[in-house]
């Protein structure tokens, strides 16, 4: 492969469907997005390998939503990594970029930086929400940390609040560059059993951890052969498939389903984007009256507020805060800084 080639997958989701299986999937690379996202914090060895797992996971499945809506996961635990919080933005029109962003927090005394990122999550719950815009009611869907991965969390998400069977294959880790650099780059395959329509209701008591349904809790005879032939072929991938930059996608699928007619729509570009502004930061504080501003005041006579995802610095006179603020004097200027 070129090395033109290469760069054109680069921080790309790649559709696809399976005609033979009745099974869409997709193909994600994250290159220079993932190193951008965690080149915005000073993360443990650990922690990066949480958020490098939460943002693929956030890619391929935001990629299934429609055009201007956004869609966040959420992982809530009680153990040394508290929270991993990630949005996706889809695209506001055809033809440009999708944009991700994430952060975390973790209690660094209890964190083993070196240890296994997932069992430091301890327990707790994983999340979907998706924000359809103004006017409209979030979707959230919940379900308990679960398995021994982040993506067995979203696995069990689908089969307990969707009815789909959906597997994910992932990778991710750092390249070491020609100049001695090193940098991102993470892979991943998701598959999911299309919907069928009536969709079956919910069954009880599932055979999965904590009695949450499974794959096999909710496949006809029919599909369970379908979705069983597609995950025996996805189990023969290797991580350096899944990253590239070495096998294109779409060999990848060649590779792996040829017998089940694999076809390929067009490929979502996406990036690392913010959506923070001076303007939101008002918008978050104006619920706090002036006594609980004059708190938050610094000895310098400011307010202060960073952006946990793009380490954006705000400062602001207290005295235009708060449902108290004076008319007239919240309007700054400054326009939102990644969009919509």
């Amino acid at each position: 492969m070129t090395l033109t080639a290469k760069i054109a997958w680069d921080d790309t989701i790649l559709p696809f469907q399976l005609d033979r299986s009745d099974i869409r999937g997709r193909v994600a690379r994250l290159d220079a997005t993932l190193d951008q996202i965690l080149g915005q914090h000073d993360y443990p060895a650990a922690v990066e390998a949480a958020v490098a797992e939460m943002t693929l996971l956030t890619a391929m499945i935001g990629q299934t939503i429609k055009l201007r809506w956004k869609l966040s996961l959420q992982l809530r635990g009680d153990g040394p990594i508290r929270l991993i919080a990630t949005d996706y933005f889809a695209p506001s029109k055809e033809g440009v970029h999708a944009r991700i962003r994430a952060f975390a927090s973790y209690d660094e005394e209890r964190l083993d930086s070196s240890g296994p990122a997932f069992p430091q999550t301890g327990r707790g719950y994983f999340a979907i929400l998706i924000d359809q815009g103004e006017g409209t009611t979030p979707y959230q869907g919940i379900t308990p940390i679960a398995g021994t991965a982040l993506k067995d969390c979203a696995e069990a998400y689908f089969a307990q609040s969707e009815q789909l069977p959906t597997r994910f294959a992932l990778s991710f880790g750092k390249e070491v560059n020609p100049d001695g650099s090193t940098g991102w780059r993470a892979g991943g395959v998701m598959l999911q059993l299309m919907p069928k329509a009536p969709v079956r209701p919910g069954g009880e008591g599932g055979s999965g951890e904590d009695g949450l349904l499974s794959a096999e809790d909710i496949l006809d005879e029919s599909d369970g052969e379908d979705w069983r032939r597609a995950n025996m072929l996805l189990d023969t991938v290797e991580p350096p498939e899944l990253i590239g930059p070495g096998v294109a996608p779409t060999d990848l699928l060649v590779r792996l389903f040829h017998e089940e007619t694999p076809r390929v729509f067009d490929a979502q570009p996406v990036g690392f984007g913010c959506t923070c502004s001076a303007n939101k930061v008002r918008q978050s504080l104006s619920i706090y009256s002036a006594r609980d501003i004059a708190h938050m005041t610094t000895d310098d006579g400011i307010v202060t507020a960073d952006c946990q995802f793009c380490g954006a610095h705000y400062e602001f006179d207290p005295a235009t805060l708060g449902f108290e603020a004076r008319d007239g004097d919240d309007d700054d200027g400054n326009g939102d800084t990644g969009g919509d």
